[in-house]
């Protein structure tokens, strides 16, 4: 039984956070708020040479969800950015702009 008390407790306590995250998010009317697409790529492009490269992109989402976030996905991405996830001509060096 205690269990399960937890588990509710658990449960509403998300729901109560989520909806303050959302309140947080939108207006009176309930239009969302909150950065934009653009908004976030601007602060991830550090450099501010116009686009967020994946080290960019990686320093802005451990940033903001803490070091290790997604990091197979975000390490995948470098790789094929760099062109060491594949040995195809169109993945050569010569071709990199990052």
């Amino acid at each position: 039984m205690t269990k399960l008390l937890m588990l509710i407790s658990l449960m509403l306590a998300s729901h109560v956070h989520a909806a303050t995250v959302l309140d947080v998010l939108t207006d009176t009317q309930g239009r969302y708020t909150g950065p934009t697409v653009e908004d976030n790529v601007v602060s991830m492009d550090t450099d501010k040479n116009g686009f967020a490269d994946a080290s960019e992109v990686r320093a802005f989402l451990e940033l903001k969800h803490g070091k290790g976030y997604e990091s197979e996905i975000l390490e995948r991405f470098e790789a094929s950015i760099k062109g060491t996830s594949c040995g195809t001509p169109f993945a050569s060096t010569l071709h990199l702009t990052n």
